[in-house]
């Protein structure tokens, strides 16, 4: 009698489980970590801007209360003008903080300053 090889429908059953399970661990891990570098990135986005305004205002000699325009800033502080979700900064007052496009309470300095 020959016998054939392969698996069996209760094996192949417990594979799918398994992988069913890892998954289940692993992507809501991916969807954290996805939105802290998200955070992370438009964090360094607005202390790259603000850093920009300051200097900009400095070498200028710019009012505090006026805010430059991307083309005072383009290239000579800034190499070009980050995104956030595909959306552009809008430009501050050197005496303001820049804000999120997207408009997410999470991304802004002061997050950044308490730690998190």
């Amino acid at each position: 009698m020959l016998r054939k090889k392969g698996f069996t429908l209760v094996e192949i059953m417990i594979v799918v489980a398994i992988i069913g399970l890892l998954a289940a661990i692993a992507i809501p891990n991916f969807v954290n970590a996805r939105t802290t570098a998200q955070r992370n990135a438009c964090i360094a986005n607005l202390k790259q801007i603000q850093g920009a305004i300051q200097v900009w205002a400095l070498d200028s000699g710019g009012d505090e209360g006026t805010a430059p325009t991307a083309a005072q800033l383009i290239p000579a502080y800034l190499k070009a003008m980050p995104q956030c979700n595909h959306k552009d900064y809008v430009l501050t007052a050197p005496n303001a903080d820049p804000v999120c496009p997207d408009g997410n309470a999470t991304h802004t300095l002061s997050t950044a300053a308490a730690g998190g």
